[in-house]
């Protein structure tokens, strides 16, 4: 399963030494076999990683929202050289930084006097795979960022975004442990805020989809019933290829049947229909040589407009 990964080292007992003349702190902690919250780091990942790290930027603080965004100019402050492995204990370099930095002398008082407010921030994507009660890190596949932070020591040191297939851009959530709606709102805003407009844009699109396919089946239900009461007054399919078939059932009254309001309004349609057809048939017949007795004024109508020929019928039902 590939994660992003923020994870936090501090250089607390670290023999970090400050070369002011080369502008470089030698020897800070990238990252650790195990971190605080029970992840573990196969010795071979890390090996494997350490050309990743090498000339990362570093920058100060993390980005404000999306952890893979742009960085302000500002912001940069120096660059990690010389990535080595230790073995038993992780991921060592370099750190090469800007002297001209306004925090330059913050930074060297820091790395001289109080190693453990010296920390790095990693947002790296990694391969993790659950082995018994533990999450391990198998590979660590990029490194997007390092970020000098304050305080490192005071954080839990991994906070990562724990669902599957993400990438670049995915923002950091608090472990499971620690992971309640309030701490999201006081430590993530940006991020509740970007969940909440995103679940509204899908729950519109889901509303929007599902209106959809109600309009759908009430329609295909109601050409069902279109179906039904055809065959029960005994009037002709409208995908019948029989020309005076679809005469009788028109497409244009097929519609009609689709909008009424109910069963019982399509069922007074259809019986119409049927009446005025057998009016019609009846007198075509009677046309025939016998004087038939009206049974409707449909039929009334047919009966003394002469001969009911093909345009006399169709202009009868379509009129």
């Amino acid at each position: 399963m590939i994660e992003t990964l923020q994870e936090f080292s501090d250089s607390r007992g670290v023999a970090m030494r400050v070369d002011r003349q080369a502008a470089v702190i030698r020897g800070v902690k990238l990252l650790g076999l195990e971190s605080r919250n029970g992840r573990s780091y196969l010795p071979e990942a890390l090996a494997q990683a350490a050309p990743l790290y090498e000339d990362a930027k570093v920058n100060v603080n993390h980005p404000k929202g999306n952890p893979g965004g742009p960085r302000d100019y500002q912001d940069r402050i120096g660059v990690i050289r010389g990535v080595r492995v230790a073995a038993g204990e992780g991921l060592f370099a370099d750190f090469h930084f800007n002297p001209k930095h306004p925090l330059a002398e913050q930074l060297i008082w820091d790395a001289e006097h109080a190693p453990e407010n010296v920390g790095l921030s990693h947002n790296v994507e990694a391969r993790t795979a659950r082995r018994g009660d533990r999450v391990v890190v198998e590979a660590i596949t990029r490194v997007q960022s390092v970020d000098l932070v304050a305080d490192p020591a005071t954080t839990r040191g991994l906070f990562e975004s724990a669902v599957a297939g993400e990438t670049a851009g995915a923002s950091a959530l608090p472990t499971a442990a620690a992971l309640t709606v309030e701490a999201l709102r006081r430590d993530h805003p940006a991020l509740v805020e970007q969940v909440r407009a995103e679940s509204a844009q899908e729950i519109a699109r889901l509303r929007d989809q599902v209106q959809r396919l109600t309009a759908a089946e009430a329609l295909h239900t109601k050409q069902q019933v279109a179906r039904r009461l055809l065959r029960e007054f005994q009037l002709p399919d409208p995908e019948s290829d029989d020309p005076l078939a679809r005469t009788v059932t028109t497409q244009r009254f097929l519609e009609s049947l689709l909008v009424a309001p109910d069963e019982a309004t399509m069922r007074e349609a259809v019986q119409e229909r049927a009446r005025l057809v057998q009016s019609l048939l009846g007198a075509a017949g009677d046309h025939g040589g016998r004087q038939a007795t009206p049974q409707s004024r449909d039929q009334q109508l047919a009966v003394g407009a002469g001969p009911t020929d093909a345009k006399s019928f169709v202009s009868a039902i379509t009129g």
